[in-house]
């Protein structure tokens, strides 16, 4: 790609962080809505926990760890980023993108992580050292752990663009968007680990979770920040992300060259 054409996409970002800056009020329910959510996760499973030592593998200091690093990760993708992507199509605002000389799949994920810097990094760092201050979590102890889990939580972010999207653009064929942004949610968070680690899961289920995409979403990056995983392993796991990145990117390309020969645009 050539630099203006790298420009154009750096500028789509940089007025993505501007608008999440414009609309405060909303930035700041939304990182008192994750705070909530987080504090609520945490007491539930301190809950579950009572006073067990460990429970399917997880000591209770790891469990923390979990939480936090799970928050840190849903909280770099919201899911106001596919709700925008979904009401592009449905209101008609899509026609504009197809006339610009942009790439659609790039400017969406220009977006989105523009969004995310602001978003979802300063929230989630600011209630992760909140927690560390107060309820104390386990920190890794090596630098190599801490590169490889920002290269894995890197993809995660490129993984669960990857998902988002292709739920946005399967608005081309519906008429609404909300079940279909609750129903992806609902399936990412149970297949992901960010409700319940996958190691809780019954046997065949954790097989299941673990060949699909959204484990890459959750459960590789806070295995890796956890020292869960040799270093061997840890690489193995971020190739799957990789694939896996690679794999959903194709496909929305492939679902996007479709969508577009047969556009039906709802009031606009």
């Amino acid at each position: 790609m050539r630099v203006s054409g790298v420009k154009k996409y750096v500028t789509i970002a940089n007025r993505s962080m501007q608008n999440t800056f414009s609309y405060r009020l909303a930035y700041f329910m939304n990182m008192l809505n994750a705070f909530v959510g987080l504090f609520s996760m945490y007491f539930l499973w301190k809950a579950i926990y009572g006073g067990r030592d460990v429970l399917a593998g997880y000591t209770w200091d790891q469990m923390k760890a979990y939480i936090v690093i799970t928050f840190l990760a849903n909280s770099l993708l919201s899911i106001n980023s596919e709700f925008k992507i979904s009401r592009d199509i449905l209101d008609g605002g899509v026609a504009m993108d197809l006339i610009k000389p942009v790439d659609y799949q790039k400017a969406r994920l220009s977006e989105t992580l523009g969004s995310c810097l602001v978003e979802g990094l300063f929230s989630a760092l600011f209630v992760s050292l909140l927690l560390i201050a107060t309820v104390g979590i386990m920190v890794p102890d090596r630098l190599a752990t801490w590169l490889l889990f920002v290269v894995s939580l890197a993809l995660s972010i490129l993984v669960k663009f990857g998902v988002v999207y292709l739920t946005g653009l399967l608005c081309f064929w519906t008429t609404g968007s909300v079940g279909l942004v609750w129903a992806r949610a609902a399936i990412t968070n149970l297949l992901s680990g960010a409700l319940v680690p996958l190691s809780f899961f019954p046997h065949w289920l954790e097989k299941l979770a673990m060949v699909l995409p959204f484990q890459s979403i959750i459960y590789t990056p806070t295995r890796i920040y956890m020292n869960g995983l040799s270093a061997s392993e840890a690489l193995q796991m971020i190739g799957i992300q990789l694939f896996w990145a690679v794999v959903l990117w194709f496909a929305g390309k492939f679902l996007w060259t479709h969508a577009i020969k047969k556009i039906t645009i709802h009031g606009g």
